[in-house]
């Protein structure tokens, strides 16, 4: 399955919301620190399948962390800073 990232800015080029094209391929600007990614992980837990969301801001990493763990309801999913996992979703085995 590719991974597709998309860089999450405003119109004008801040760090606010809302897709701001998508920046597969593409490296950040200079001096732009995508610090937070949400990831949706395999079912052995031993790689990251998906990487639903980059972004500076921690609220909209945040928001699409909560939104990833309801569209991926029974898959291992983080939310990473930098190198630090500071949520998981850690769905109860059947």
């Amino acid at each position: 399955m590719p991974i597709s990232h998309y860089r999450l800015a405003t119109q004008g080029g801040g760090n606010g919301g809302g897709i701001h094209g998508k920046a597969s391929g593409q490296t950040p600007l200079e001096g732009e620190d995508l610090a937070y990614k949400v990831e949706v992980w395999n079912e052995d837990r031993t790689a990251v399948d998906q990487i639903v969301a980059m972004t500076a801001n921690g609220s909209i990493g945040y928001a699409a962390y909560y939104e990833a763990t309801k569209e991926y309801p029974h898959h291992y999913v983080t939310l990473r800073h930098k190198n630090r996992i500071v949520a998981r979703w850690n769905p109860l085995e059947d």
